[in-house]
């Protein structure tokens, strides 16, 4: 039988996952490389052999994506197949324009064939684009379901950015778990939060292998989606995060419309700070794809930790989330709301102090506007994020991002954490929605 040759067009992610569970071991496929884009230095290395299983014996290689047509044109590809997430339909489109041009077929696989049966009841917690504030109501339904008795295991969306085949299953509960795991910002942002709460975190590259372990101490598997991607295992309760910040991008991008049409929960959040135009056209939305699916209104309350009065009247740096700012294109975030809560004198342009990797930073995402990127996916890059705080002249730091950044990095000046809490506004809440959820599952059921 002449097996169907595959190229995986992903970012550090999806796309192993969907090589996980579609063509590892299949004998009908013949992976040829992954591309690779959105994530800094993810090309250029391999998907090891001890994880691409047989037929694989030197690994499949990662290439940039921008390599796709020499790829076709060197290797003999009969589909390309779409993995990864927080796109606009034109830039997936295109992407299919090119495969199809090459006479390839282009695939984006169905939420249903990729999701894992958990023998544990799941909550996934996604989004419709990334920075809607999925951290916050993840955080949120994490006490609500430990109250009701619940051990519950996090299992975060893929963020491997080191070796892939140590990082195939990882397990995080205590903070000498991220310095022996050599976790980056983006890494920290997204477990140090649930770990702070008393929950463990597992993540990786091997999701069946990482719910069998997860399922051996959890009594609910509470998915933390990353972007606007779907969830990896199968849940029982699907909430996702609507942001009237972006409003149409719930029905713009690749695949958060798909979360949109089948979440059981949608939490509209940002209310506080939203325009009423937003508001209502999210609104609309929902009711157009997803009647069924209850709706908890939120505010993403701020809070500083720290003396305000370091902001009133202060020329202040805004830091905020690097993946919220760059493709998930959000103009502000926690530290930006927060200098104009407290009445900053300037918020002032770091883009002219920026060096390195981070003055690269800018140049690729030219939207960014006048606020920092808290981008650390390498020792360089976290060395380029340090050097341009230090550079530019401010009385004041705030830190929007998820963890305290002054762990990482040595800030000269003073500085401030901002975070964001989801705060449900009326009925029904997320207590509600949590209660609902233990009687259909009830605790001693799980164990």
């Amino acid at each position: 039988m002449t097996k169907e040759r595959i190229v995986i067009l992903g970012a550090a992610g999806r796309d192993f996952h969907n090589f996980n569970v579609l063509y590892r071991n299949n004998p009908r496929y013949d992976v040829v490389a992954f591309t690779a884009t959105q994530i800094p230095h993810i090309e250029g290395r391999t998907y090891p052999a001890v994880l691409a299983g047989e037929g694989y014996p030197a690994g499949i290689p990662i290439v940039p994506e921008t390599e796709l047509p020499a790829l076709f044109g060197r290797e003999k590809i009969d589909s390309a197949v779409f993995s990864y997430s927080d796109v606009p339909y034109e830039y997936v489109m295109q992407r299919a324009a090119l495969v199809n041009s090459f006479g390839a077929d282009f695939m984006l696989p169905g939420a249903d064939r990729t999701m894992l049966p958990s023998v544990k009841p799941v909550v996934a917690v996604c989004a419709v684009r990334t920075g809607s504030g999925k951290s916050q109501t993840t955080r949120r339904m994490a006490a609500l379901l430990r109250e009701r008795g619940y051990r519950v295991v996090v299992v975060r969306h893929p963020m491997p950015y080191g070796d892939l085949a140590s990082q195939a299953v990882q397990r995080f509960a205590t903070y000498e778990d991220f310095e022996r795991q050599h976790c980056t910002i983006e890494e920290r942002e997204e477990y140090e939060h649930h770990v702070a709460a008393g929950s463990v975190v597992f993540a990786g590259v091997d999701y069946a292998s990482i719910l069998k372990e997860a399922e051996k101490e959890a009594d609910v598997i509470l998915w933390d989606g990353g972007n606007n991607d779907l969830p990896f295992y199968r849940p029982q309760l699907w909430i996702v995060v609507a942001d009237p910040h972006r409003p149409g991008h719930e029905v713009r991008y690749y695949p958060g419309e798909t979360n949109l049409y089948r979440a059981d929960v949608i939490v509209l959040n940002k209310l506080d700070s939203a325009t009423p135009e937003g508001v209502d056209e999210v609104s609309r939305n929902i009711a157009r794809r997803n009647p069924r699916a209850v709706v908890v209104r939120a505010n993403s309350a701020v809070t500083v930790h720290g003396d305000t009065s370091q902001i009133t009247h202060r020329r202040v740096l805004c830091i905020e989330d690097g993946p919220t700012v760059t493709h998930g294109e959000m103009r502000y975030g926690a530290a930006t709301v927060a200098a104009k809560k407290f009445g900053a004198a300037e918020i002032v342009d770091p883009r002219n102090y920026a060096v390195g990797e981070i003055a690269e930073t800018f140049k690729k995402y030219p939207g960014i506007g006048a606020l920092l990127p808290a981008m650390g996916y390498g020792d360089a890059q976290i060395a380029d994020l340090e050097k341009s705080i230090r550079a530019v002249p401010c009385d004041a730091v705030l830190i929007g991002t998820p963890i305290d950044l002054t762990r990482l990095v040595r800030i000269d000046k003073p500085a401030l954490c901002v975070t964001y809490a989801l705060e449900e506004i009326g009925s029904p809440t997320m207590a509600d929605v949590a209660d609902r959820f233990v009687a259909a599952h009830p605790v001693g059921a799980a164990r």
